[in-house]
């Protein structure tokens, strides 16, 4: 399986179109259509549903894009990193990041760096600790921010000064906003929305004194802006850091810490044995300088 074919592949899925991709690909239709059944046959597996407007893609086909994707970007990373000349401090480095204000950390890090370095882009993305920890393991970024515990056998990491804390996200017309904090009683008869990583026996389901089949889960979602917005419609209460959904002014929500208090651990980790490129090792230099060097 070819690079090219997979570029090829990608197009098509994108424009929807073989003739389309084709004239994008600089192609003939015919070269295109072939390239893409050659595929199909080295495969063993139909790729696309060809219509009379536009092509779909098959369930093999959707997991063949989404693989492609990751390894045209890692390909693409990897072309960029090799070819920086060697005494130039320049390149890309990515950074996968759960929700949380610690990533001004990561910020000022970067600003800092940036003065002595304009060279250097950074590109973050976001996600929940699964999300983080898959791309981090497909090579797909150099940096991932996580909340808990971490496997020191796969990865070097090192912790955040403070760490976040937790609360509940609710509405300011809930009975439970006239609280000052929020206890598990509380909760225990609420419809309540958690991450979707959620298990019984984490840090949630311990303060809460509950498993996760004796309370009302309404909901659980992976961005805490999507879960705000279910909130936002009534939809129950939502475990959540701080800082993170703007609840002044005109809001409809407000936050309301947790009694006893909760907090979740942050680290930035990265690959054990991870050879970095000059930009990225630069990054990870100053992230501890100024963070004091926290690693266990």
């Amino acid at each position: 399986m070819e690079l090219r074919v997979l570029q090829y592949f990608l197009a098509v899925t994108r424009e929807q179109s073989i003739s389309r991709a084709a004239q994008s690909l600089h192609l003939s239709q015919p070269t295109l259509s072939r390239q893409l059944k050659d595929l199909e046959d080295e495969l063993g597996k139909q790729l696309f549903v060809r219509g009379n407007r536009r092509v779909t893609l098959t369930e093999e086909g959707m997991i063949l894009r989404r693989r492609a994707e990751e390894v045209v970007e890692l390909i693409g990373k990897t072309k960029r990193e090799i070819t920086i000349v060697d005494d130039v401090v320049e390149g890309d480095i990515y950074i996968g990041a759960g929700e949380t204000d610690a990533v001004r950390y990561l910020a000022k890090a970067a600003r800092k760096l940036q003065q002595d370095y304009p060279n250097i882009r950074y590109h973050i993305s976001s996600g929940d600790t699964r999300d983080v920890l898959e791309s981090l393991d497909k090579g797909l970024i150099d940096f991932g921010l996580v909340f808990g515990r971490v496997d020191a056998a796969k990865y070097e990491y090192l912790r955040f000064p403070t760490p976040d804390s937790y609360g509940i996200l609710m509405r300011k017309d809930s009975p439970l906003a006239e609280k000052e904090a929020i206890s598990p009683e509380d909760l225990w008869d609420k419809p309540l929305m958690f991450n979707r990583n959620t298990r019984d026996g984490d840090i949630l389901t311990t303060w809460l004194r509950k498993s996760r089949s004796e309370i009302r889960v309404s909901a659980t979602y992976n961005l805490i802006f999507n879960a705000s917005l279910m909130v936002d419609e009534g939809m129950g209460y939502a475990f959540a850091l701080d800082k993170l959904i703007n609840v002044t002014g005109d809001s409809n929500l407000c936050f309301r810490p947790l009694n006893p208090p909760l907090f979740a651990d942050m680290s930035l980790l990265w690959k054990k044995y991870q050879v970095f490129p000059k930009a990225a090792q630069k990054f990870l230099e100053r992230f501890q300088e100024m963070t004091g060097g926290n690693q266990p």
